[in-house]
């Protein structure tokens, strides 16, 4: 595996913030799907509004699956850069197993996800579980780069943000 120089390349960078943009919709409409599989349960009818954020929401989280893939491939073939040195060693650690973790739940989530639609039930309790998950990951993600950038003053934003090679 070689290592980037200054940054990500820019397909890394492109796929870091696609996944982010889906996982957040996901997180803001990922309701509907619960509405629409409930509806069916009971027999119901369901809102035009509720059956298509309830597709997208199967689709995107596909979509998520995919490009989390290609983007595992990405880091094996072309690396990424060293993480910053500043800060204590403890730091250092946190951000390798938030970035484990993260990479965890891109990939369980859809999956369970899956299995709750085929399958149903625990599947379905399993995969809500997660939406808590992550919106402190990314809470923590988000505050640990803004502290990067503008208490350390490292470039770790920087890196995401443009490609550095």
């Amino acid at each position: 595996m070689s290592e980037t120089k200054l940054g990500y390349s820019s397909y890394q960078i492109a796929l870091h913030w696609i996944i982010a943009a889906l996982v957040l919709f996901q997180l803001f409409f990922g309701e509907s799907m619960t509405t629409v599989v409930d509806a069916a349960e009971d027999r119901a009818a369901v809102s035009p509004a509720d059956q298509t954020l309830g597709s997208a929401h199967y689709w995107v989280g596909i979509s998520i699956l995919v490009l989390v893939v290609a983007r595992l491939i990405m880091r094996l073939v072309s690396g990424a850069p060293k993480p910053a040195d500043r800060g204590p060693g403890w730091m250092q650690v946190a951000a390798r197993v938030s970035h484990g973790l993260f990479y965890l739940l891109l990939l369980a989530t859809p999956f369970v996800g899956l299995l709750a639609f085929y399958a149903g039930d625990p599947w379905g309790d399993i995969h809500s579980l997660n939406k808590p998950v992550f919106i402190i990951l990314i809470s923590t993600h988000a505050s640990a780069a803004l502290f990067h950038q503008y208490w350390l003053r490292d470039g770790t934003l920087r890196r995401m943000l443009s490609s550095g090679r």
